[in-house]
């Protein structure tokens, strides 16, 4: 790895009060001028000012002192690598008030970073651009020059000057929209002031949308905009929406501060979406909802990315961490926020069990791996920030901070984050901050628990021994560091704060008793619990730590999984932490296949679908072995019984959960090669190509997932055109996740090649060579082929980007053999630009900006000279590869399901 490059924050001789800005993009040329005139205050006399600029030329640059003469800069100096310019001035600029003044051009880029262009199609079919903005974490400074660090926060006065046939939104109101004097295809579009904020959250949008709209109970315009003839698809985000504002107007006691808010869906979005104050951007596939079209999957996972989005309003937006150190906070609260959410909304969808299968188990699998990190990671150069965009940040934030709210308790949470927000609003703050305001609401040592689990990686597992005493049950626990490779050894194990609750078989949804392991180990006694009784440590799965029962106490649990008496969520866990407990080697895995055999009346999709991604790691493992063929024969005598139950056809009085349910169920069949299903996967399948049958959306995952595991040629061509005739994203990313199931070599080639076409989203060309590498052992080696032979496309495509790096995660996530870890490796440490060092060979594309940037700079005034020409922008290093990826939410499909790292989108990949 190379070395961090040395990092300074910005000086703090000169900082903004107000941006007054205005931007005239040219969605035919793909440029954009701006005008930046900033109120700003000099702390102390400088003849510089320091600012953040990539990619952007500046033109001309003069200061005024309050009241007194404009003095022109007579030098810009851009320091590239750290994304900085300096503008010199021929005199000190005194302390006091004053007005900076900036014009500059820059470039709509493609890169989906910035101030971008989304290529989309009108209705008639005719290809058009919008202009977009996604900011966080640092490229405001791509759109205007500005001070792009969260703390320095400014209110804007944003004026957008664009064509008169498209919509202009950002983050306030419009107040007023004039014909533009100089061209009459033109309008100038002002926008209102904005509250304090810092630069990440800025938001333009300029296109051509349809919107339906809505008041909340509490008074605020929210509008979801969609694309043009599609405003019926927006209706469902809306519903939620105009939910969520009021609950969380309630959950946190203080007022959502602006008079709107404006959902957006975007063609081409490299994340999953992005909480901008007022405009909160989306992929197509987290915001709109075909009533017909769209699965029961994609209804739960609009409702928790609109929910996430919305949190951060106040959780991020109102209240901004001080550095991008404390971006967990941000993104953990919001992950865990966005449930409570939901279940407000959607009580039926049973969405903890859900959050345990889809964060809180993924966050333990990544954590237990030598290459995890602290959840609390320092950072410096701006290119380190996209580093801490995973799991660890997101689904062991969010499971740590559920396991404090369950420490804490509801009503002194609430009072600690009213407390917190009220105190901080309008400002910045750091984890401790928080920490301070829960632990004067609850009178609980707060800083120092949570400290144990946000600055050090890992987590326990704990040891459970017990012994009958009378009427009383003595309770030995024991903790160590949990590894993937087995139980920490050595003289230095860290140890954790442990909230521990114990519930018995009495009753099994409530604690008997809460203790706080802060040692090593320790012994309690439960009064009045006789032998018949069995005990279970971490009722609820809230504790973020694995448990290794005595095998007396795990045989006396096992009837409670077979007579369900034992919650789902418990369920879950204890076969989890079995499953985990082989893979490190502890324990056989005969012994968890056993365990699975106990689940042979298991009614609930959350416990089935980790079930499932067990089996997936357990039968990807074996495809290197000769018992690949044994495993698909236990998934399908496993799968069979639930399968039969729940036939292909929804029931009268069925519900959300059970549709996601027979998803998984035929997916899982299917893809094992189990006879029934596959005859009636294709019989299905025929009918809806020929227009006979529509496939309802709830059964087009596994069907094409089935057909295409056992079909040929002709069933790859049906799917391509399926994927052509597509109206929705959602119908597109469904087929795109499924292609690489195909086992023919030559098809397999074709698909690969199909992901690099004009067909594929930028953004989703990673979902299908995903899906390729999952496939099958051929499938991942021709997927790997395929990322080195085309490398230099695909690491400038996204470079600079987290998009780089889930492409190398699902790429060689399945190899189980020395030569290609070895061949890996190598690879990488010769193409260093992935392992974020300076890529060589990678080459800018050329771009139309190019030439207006060109004549911008033969247009400078003459007294201002150049102190350094800028050459064309280094690659930003993506993140480290080989992470393993932000949570994955819910099943949508049996071998991705799309995941949110707040900003953002990525597809993990589940093994089945």
């Amino acid at each position: 790895m190379p070395e961090r490059r040395p990092f300074v924050r910005l000086p703090a001789d000169v900082y903004p009060v107000n941006y007054g800005l205005c931007l005239k993009p040219d969605l035919i040329d793909f440029t954009f001028e701006g005008k930046l005139e900033a109120a700003v205050e000099v702390t102390q006399a400088t003849n510089q000012i320091v600012m953040n600029c990539a990619d952007i030329d500046i033109i001309t640059a003069s200061f005024a002192p309050q009241g007194g003469e404009e003095i022109n800069a007579t030098g810009f100096n851009y320091q590239n690598e750290d994304e900085k310019v300096t503008l010199s001035f021929p005199s000190a600029l005194q302390k006091g008030a004053g007005t900076l003044k900036v014009d500059f051009v820059g470039e709509l880029n493609d890169k989906m970073k910035g101030f971008y262009r989304s290529k989309y199609s009108n209705p008639a079919g005719e290809s058009r651009y919008a202009a977009v903005t996604q900011f966080e974490a640092t490229d405001a400074r791509r759109a205007f020059p500005c001070w792009d660090e969260p703390a320095i926060k400014a209110t804007f006065d944003i004026t957008l000057i664009v064509p008169k046939d498209r919509v202009a939104l950002s983050n306030m109101n419009v107040t007023e929209r004039n014909p533009y004097p100089e061209d009459e295809n033109l309008v100038e579009v002002k926008f209102a002031t904005t509250p304090i904020m810092s630069t990440y959250l800025v938001a333009f949008v300029i296109g051509e949308y349809d919107f339906v709209e809505a008041q909340s109970s509490d008074g605020i315009t929210v509008r979801v905009y969609t694309p043009v003839g599609k405003s019926e698809q927006g209706k469902f985000a809306l519903e939620v929406a105009t939910k969520t504002l009021p609950f969380y107007n309630e959950y946190f006691n203080v007022p959502y501060p602006l008079p709107k808010i404006d959902l957006i869906a975007i063609a081409d979005f490299a994340a999953g979406a992005m909480e901008n104050w007022g405009l909160v951007t989306y992929r197509e596939t987290a915001l709109l909802i075909d009533p017909k079209n769209s699965c029961s999957s994609s209804r739960q996972w609009v409702a928790l990315v609109v929910g996430h989005e919305l949190a951060h309003q106040w959780f991020g937006n109102l209240v901004t961490m001080e550095w991008w150190t404390h971006l967990w906070l941000n993104e953990g609260f919001a992950s865990w926020i966005e449930y409570l959410c939901v279940d407000h909304c959607f009580p039926e969808y049973d969405i903890w069990t859900q959050f345990v299968s889809a964060d809180y188990t993924r966050a333990l699998d990544l954590d237990a791996l030598d290459s995890s990190h602290p959840i609390e990671v320092n950072v410096g150069h701006p290119s380190e920030v996209d580093e801490i965009f995973d799991a660890i940040s997101y689904s062991k934030g969010a499971s740590v901070i559920r396991m404090l709210h369950d420490y804490t308790g509801d009503e002194d949470f609430r009072k600690g984050m009213n407390a917190y927000l009220l105190k901080f609003q309008h400002k910045n703050a750091c984890t401790e901050d928080l920490w301070d305001c829960l632990e004067q609401a609850s009178g609980k040592p707060i800083a120092e628990v949570m400290s144990s689990w946000t600055k050090q990686m890992g987590f326990p597992i704990i040891e459970v021994e017990e012994e009958q005493q009378g009427d009383d049950r003595i309770v030995k626990l024991s903790q160590k560091k949990f590894c993937a490779s087995g139980p920490h050894s050595g003289e230095d194990c860290p140890s954790w704060m442990v909230p521990v609750s114990i519930c018995t078989s009495e009753d099994p949804t409530c604690s008997k008793l809460k203790v706080l392991l802060d040692r090593a180990e320790t012994t309690i006694t439960l009064s009045g619990v006789p032998t018949e009784q069995w005990i279970k440590i971490n009722p609820g799965t809230v504790g973020f730590y694995r448990i290794q029962y005595s095998t007396s106490m795990l045989e006396r649990l096992l009837p409670g999984v077979r007579d369900l008496s034992l919650q789902p969520v418990d369920r879950l866990g204890l076969q989890n932490d079995l499953f985990s407990l082989s893979r490190a080697g502890m324990i056989s895995t005969v012994q968890v296949l056993t365990l699975m055999e106990a689940f042979v009346n298991e009614p609930n999709y959350t416990v089935w679908s980790d079930l499932s991604c067990n089996l997936g790691v357990l039968s990807s493992l074996l495809s290197h072995t000769d018992f690949h063929e044994d495993i698909q024969e236990f998934i399908r005598d496993l799968f069979t019984p639930i399968g039969l139950e729940l036939g292909w056809d929804c029931k009268p009085g069925e519900g959300h959960l059970d549709a996601l349910l027979r998803s998984l169920v035929l997916g899982k069949l299917g893809k094992a090669g189990h006879k029934p299903t596959l005859e009636e996967a294709r019989r299905r399948f025929r009918d809806h190509v020929e227009g006979k049958q529509v496939l309802p959306a709830d059964l087009r995952s596994p069907v094409y997932l089935t057909v295409l595991k056992h079909g040929d040629s002709a069933t790859l061509e049906t799917m391509m055109k399926l994927h052509k005739l597509a109206d929705m994203q959602e119908e597109r990313n469904r087929i795109e996740r499924v292609l690489g199931a195909i086992s023919a070599p030559d098809l397999i080639q074709k698909v690969l090649t199909f992901a690099l076409s004009e067909e594929v989203r930028p953004q989703d060309t990673v979902l299908v060579i995903g899906g390729v590498a999952d496939s099958s052992k051929q499938g991942r080696k021709a997927a790997w082929k395929f990322v080195k032979d085309n490398w230099e496309e695909l690491y400038n495509r996204y470079q600079g980007g987290f998009l780089i790096s889930r492409l190398i995660k699902l790429t060689v996530n399945g190899f189980a053999i020395d030569k290609m870890a070895a061949e890996i490796k190598s690879f990488f440490e010769s193409h260093p630009g992935a392992l974020g060092g300076a890529h060589g060979g990678a080459v800018l594309r050329e771009h139309p900006a190019e030439r207006r940037l060109a004549e911008a700079r033969r247009r400078r005034h003459r007294s201002v000279s150049t102190e350094a020409q800028r050459p064309p922008p280094p690659a930003e290093p993506p993140p480290p590869p080989l992470q393993r990826g932000p949570p994955s939410i819910f099943a949508a499909f049996p071998n991705y399901r799309p995941e949110r790292t707040h900003s953002r989108l990525h597809f993990s990949k589940e093994t089945v």
